[in-house]
């Protein structure tokens, strides 16, 4: 596996991504190792491997040269210990909020959450007795005022979706440490790149790798990574029971995507500036929602923070609904799809897609509102986006 200098920078890790070393040389490309399992000579080897995370590979539900080269590559660039990959982002949530939560415990989470996570959420506290308290992802007051002896874990996302309000990751999870509860962050929109979760006291790192890390709208995975080892291994063998590995071709192409990672953020992210800035002063937009604003809540924190505002941002439409369904029904060159992080523009109406579970309260407390438009940036030429935005808006 790679030996990399320890100054070196995550654009560099992305490039150079694990991979094996075979009789004294390596290819230059990671294989895909696309088997079930592999065949022992040893009955003793196969038996002690089967409970280990580091042992010998024995069936693809526990571990695969191409799945763990992913996960060496992603722990690598968090800076984490250890990293397991699940078969979808939500497959991670899912993987650590069931790996280290019981029934009767009680969480906290901020308000702005991504949909698909708020929706778990609540099938959790219906379905197994947990309780949830929402706070500001910026005050670390609310959050110790909200933990109870029952407190088992603080929820944030570094970036928030849709509304892209930034946590106070250091004083979050400091208030998290002092009072012995782990700190789980979402760092999708983010990337290792713009934001480092782990420097601020995280615990836990969630990725979706569909968005960014593979970059190419063709992979549906997620991943795990963790500070601690001992916690990476309790939830590794809750992971082989739950049965959310990934695949190995999904696996590889996320390490090929990643390699493109520094290069495609920074175009993202200078395309969302001038979009983002442009949209500010059209007459039928009344609200742009990305960190690289002034005028954002997140503003002066995601200064100190981040290092980019990121790809993806929402805007308020004057026309409510009818002028949001007009806009997304006009773009040409912006694609109407879920997801993000691909090289493509994408859009959607978040009360409606991505969501949609929430209720009307619900949707009113995280921000987003009828005439809400989330525009998932692309690479393109930023003049021929804009023009495409421009019509639409016209």
């Amino acid at each position: 596996m790679n030996d990399f200098p320890p100054d070196a920078r995550p654009e560099t890790k992305t490039v150079h991504v694990p991979r094996p070393v075979i009789e004294g040389s390596s290819p230059i490309s990671m294989p895909i190792y696309q088997t079930s399992g592999f065949v022992f000579d040893d009955p003793a080897l196969m038996a002690e491997s089967m409970g280990r995370p580091d042992g010998a590979y024995v069936y693809g539900r526990y571990s695969n040269p191409t799945v763990r080269a992913l996960e060496e590559a992603v722990a690598g660039l968090e800076g984490g210990t250890a990293a397991i990959a699940t078969g979808s982002g939500m497959g991670a949530i899912n993987l650590v909020l069931l790996g280290l939560l019981k029934p009767g415990d009680h969480l906290v989470a901020q308000r702005s959450l991504y949909g698909g996570t708020a929706a778990m959420l609540n099938e959790l506290v219906g379905r197994f007795g947990f309780t949830v308290t929402y706070v500001p992802e910026n005050d670390p007051a609310a959050l110790r005022a909200a933990v109870r002896p029952e407190t088992r874990l603080v929820y944030l996302e570094t970036i928030s979706n849709p509304m892209t309000l930034v946590a106070d990751l250091p004083g979050m999870c400091q208030v998290a440490r002092e009072l012995g509860i782990l700190s789980v962050v979402d760092n999708t929109f983010a990337t290792p790149l713009l934001g480092r979760p782990f420097e601020h006291g995280a615990d836990v790192v969630l990725h979706s790798t569909t968005k960014y890390l593979s970059g190419h709208t063709d992979v549906v995975g997620g991943i795990a990574v963790f500070a601690d080892a001992g916690l990476y291994e309790k939830v590794w063998h809750f992971a082989i029971e739950l049965g959310a590995s990934a695949d190995p071709f999904a696996a590889w192409l996320t390490l090929r995507g990643l390699q493109t990672l520094a290069l495609r953020m920074e175009r993202h992210c200078s395309n969302a500036h001038l979009l983002a800035t442009r949209l500010a002063g059209h007459p039928a937009v009344t609200a742009v929602h990305w960190p690289g604003l002034p005028s954002h809540p997140s503003y002066e924190l995601a200064g100190k923070l981040l290092s980019g505002f990121g790809g993806v941002f929402s805007f308020d439409l004057a026309g409510g609904r009818e002028a949001g369904e007009r806009f997304m029904k006009s773009v040409r060159l912006a694609l109407l799809a879920p997801s993000l992080g691909g090289v493509e523009t994408l859009v959607l109406h978040p009360a409606t897609t991505s969501h949609r579970a929430l209720s009307a309260e619900e949707l009113r407390r995280s921000g987003i509102g009828e005439g809400t438009v989330r525009i998932a940036v692309g690479i393109e030429h930023p003049e021929d986006l804009w023009a495409d935005v421009a019509q639409a808006l016209a």
